[in-house]
């Protein structure tokens, strides 16, 4: 089978799409015929070298966490699953980037009817990571909510599930995303130069809370604008939250399948929207880590084994 892999830090030129064992579920775990994984920031920092120190690489290292496809195998006892069952979940193997994957049974879900193969296999580190800054900063109806980096992949899904606890919610994003923003009920704000008197203009003066999905100053801001740092949360920037005594709440807080089974179902029904930025096959992965790390994506980047 194909799979993406790399065999040392670097840029997106060591990635590889290699023929490589078809792998057999054991005890508890399925295979699963990919059909559709989102691409993270979080890869590009552990294929590069820049988190060595907290997520070191084994090589040769296969990389991706979501997943979504049909059950073509299970192990023995596996519970709850069936081959030709549609699942979506996650692996924490490095290992959702090939067309076949081992998945343990209790980190999978049934896809929901109507959810798209896209949305169901970028879901995981988006949705659980977006679902974990919002529990941290817990915001309610009389709350108003920044969120930056509020088109990306995390942050167009936190300004939605803030927006479902009824808390005032700005987003900042670049002027293209602002007709999104406010079609999901958040308050746009341009990013940039001058963003401190945007925001406390849109905020009456008053900033509650902060979800930093960016990382680049966003939690100094957040205590400049008067935020108290136990409800200012960052997914990008751990040295100013040591340095703050800000929260770091991401996808580890959240990741179960409890969670993406209650994203899932809320996406399929309509009441969640997980952008697709767009859809690459598989052999074309190094153009899609060079779209992400772009940084300017409005949702997710999906590979289509």
């Amino acid at each position: 089978m194909k799979a993406v892999r790399f065999h040392e830090y670097g840029g997106i030129d060591v990635l590889r799409v290699e023929d490589v064992e078809r792998p057999s579920p054991g005890p508890g775990q399925v295979l699963v015929e990919v059909r559709a994984a989102g691409i993270q920031p979080g890869e590009v920092m552990i294929r590069n070298g820049a988190r060595h120190d907290r997520w070191p690489a084994t090589f040769p290292s296969g990389q991706g966490s979501d997943l979504a496809g049909v059950v073509v195998e299970v192990g023995p006892q596996t519970r709850g699953f069936a081959v030709g069952d549609e699942v979506l979940g996650f692996t924490h193997n490095r290992a959702s980037h090939p067309e076949f994957v081992v998945v343990d049974d209790v980190n999978v879900v049934s896809r929901p009817e109507g959810l798209s193969w896209d949305v169901a296999g970028s879901l995981y580190v988006a949705g659980t990571t977006a679902y974990a800054t919002v529990f941290a900063v817990d915001p309610g109806p009389v709350d108003t909510v920044v969120v930056s980096g509020a088109a990306g992949g995390v942050g167009s899904l936190a300004v939605q599930l803030a927006r479902r606890r009824g808390a005032t919610v700005i987003g900042l994003a670049s002027r293209r995303n602002h007709a999104w923003l406010t079609d999901h009920g958040v308050v746009p704000v341009e990013y940039g130069e001058g963003v401190a008197e945007r925001i406390r203009e849109a905020a009456g003066g008053k900033v509650d809370a902060f979800i930093d999905t960016f990382g680049d100053g966003y939690v100094e801001l957040a205590v400049e604008l008067g935020v108290r740092p136990e409800r200012v949360n960052t997914i990008r920037d751990w040295q100013a939250a040591a340095k703050f005594g800000a929260r770091t709440y991401g996808e580890g807080a959240a990741a179960c399948a409890v969670v993406v089974g209650e994203l899932a179902r809320l996406a399929a029904r309509g009441e969640l929207e997980v952008p697709i930025a767009r859809t690459y096959p598989l052999e074309q992965v190094q153009d899609a880590f060079r779209e992400l790390e772009r940084r300017h994506t409005h949702g997710k980047i999906v590979l289509r084994p």
